[in-house]
């Protein structure tokens, strides 16, 4: 029987396995601490958006309440009032990673929420949002937050 002879390794091969292995040292505190600043960020910038000065939720975010984000069985001003402390309190949570995985929950049902009742057509940024917050529930905020370091699952 004959053999074969080896296979030559392609001019790619030897980057892309570099690149692998580069990518599997990647340490795993890193990747829970990326997801937490990532969905917190964008998180707390859009609720800054429905204040002005420290905490004064504007007239404009009241209206924006009241016709674009209207709501089934919830007031616009209670809606108005639960999100813009939602975007500012659960980010900043995720932040230092303190109930992480409450935070990303209720992250995670306000872009439930807003995919169904408000942007319907925005799944793919609705996704990617919950590309990175269903680990955060699932798992944890990781080694580097304060749910570790005070043992809290």
């Amino acid at each position: 029987m004959a053999t074969l002879p080896k296979r030559s390794t392609s001019w790619l091969g030897s980057p892309l396995a570099m690149l692998a292995a580069a990518g599997e040292r990647v340490p795993a505190w890193l990747l829970p601490l990326l997801q937490r600043l990532g969905i917190a960020g964008v998180f707390f910038l859009s609720g800054r958006t429905k204040v002005e000065g420290f905490f004064t939720i504007t007239d404009g975010t009241f209206a924006l309440f009241e016709s674009e984000y209207a709501l089934p069985l919830i007031s616009p001003e209670a809606a108005a009032y639960i999100a813009t402390v939602a975007e500012h309190v659960f980010p900043l949570l995720l932040v230092i990673g303190l109930l992480t995985r409450f935070s990303a929950l209720a992250l995670l049902v306000m872009t439930f929420v807003i995919q169904v009742f408000v942007y319907p057509d925005a799944w793919p940024t609705h996704l990617s949002w919950a590309a990175l917050l269903v680990p955060l529930f699932a798992r944890g905020g990781g080694a580097l937050s304060l749910d570790r370091a005070l043992n809290i699952r």
